[in-house]
């Protein structure tokens, strides 16, 4: 059985903290938070990654999120 928790979460993270998606810290014109404006900065970069991070690193260390495929639980089930 595969775990794809970890490939799920960081592709997850990647697409939701990519700067300017969803939000952007800091902003382009002077503000702290901007939503939805489609452009980043270097400062935003450096932002996002940071977050990208901690977050990876509470999903996979701290909590511990698995998700298991079911390939081969049909075959170990019937020779039961």
């Amino acid at each position: 059985m595969a775990d794809w928790g970890p490939v799920l979460v960081a592709v997850l993270l990647f697409v939701l903290l990519s700067p300017g998606l969803l939000f952007q810290i800091p902003g382009t014109s002077g503000r702290v938070v901007e939503f939805s404006n489609f452009h980043t900065s270097s400062a935003s970069i450096l932002v996002h990654a940071i977050i990208y991070f901690a977050l990876i690193t509470l999903f996979l260390i701290a909590i511990g999120v698995h998700v298991y495929t079911v390939g081969n639980f049909y075959k170990k089930c019937s020779s039961y």
